[in-house]
């Protein structure tokens, strides 16, 4: 009989461990709730003109991979010279990382984005309003970097992130 007692202790203490865990975990997972909500009103701050990027792809599709194809479609970027201007969010940047051996990027400035959208926004056919969200551009003037099409941009080529240099680039094709 005192094996049944012992017995009936440790479940005893079993359960109110279980017990305890469970409230831990509730609370803990309360305080994630409170955590997530007072995220919420910062992301909403002001965003910065350098909130937009350029893209422009450099490389064509000939024995690109297809996830890659994939993205440069999701991207808008069907052909060489075509030209883009996305937010700058993480899920953007995933894509562009992906795509990076076919493609620049930078921050434009608001000069630049008036240019382009002056000079070469297209009217969509469906909703004559509406412009279409991407640009054709022309081949660089005095052509790409000294090192071409296959570099990145921080060893001397045309590829890669070029931070504000992008602007020049962009005038270069219009």
């Amino acid at each position: 009989m005192k094996m049944e007692a012992s017995d009936k202790g440790k479940e005893g203490m079993l359960k109110e461990a279980i017990k305890e865990v469970e409230r831990i975990e509730g609370e803990g997972k309360k305080e994630v709730v409170k955590d997530v909500k007072k995220e919420k009103p910062e992301e909403k701050q002001k965003k910065s003109p350098n909130d937009k990027i350029g893209i422009i792809r450099i490389r064509g599709g000939i024995g690109i991979n297809k996830n890659i194809k994939d993205t440069l479609d999701m991207l808008k970027l069907h052909k060489k010279h075509f030209c883009v201007i996305i937010e700058n969010t993480p899920s953007n940047m995933g894509m562009i990382k992906k795509a990076k051996d076919y493609i620049t990027w930078g921050e434009l400035n608001e000069d630049t984005i008036k240019e382009l959208i002056s000079k070469r926004s297209e009217p969509n056919p469906k909703d004559p309003k509406r412009t279409k969200k991407f640009f054709r551009l022309n081949s660089p003037k005095k052509g790409y970097e000294r090192k071409g099409i296959k570099v990145p941009f921080s060893v001397g080529g045309a590829l890669g992130y070029r931070k504000d240099k992008i602007n020049d680039l962009i005038k270069r094709m219009l």
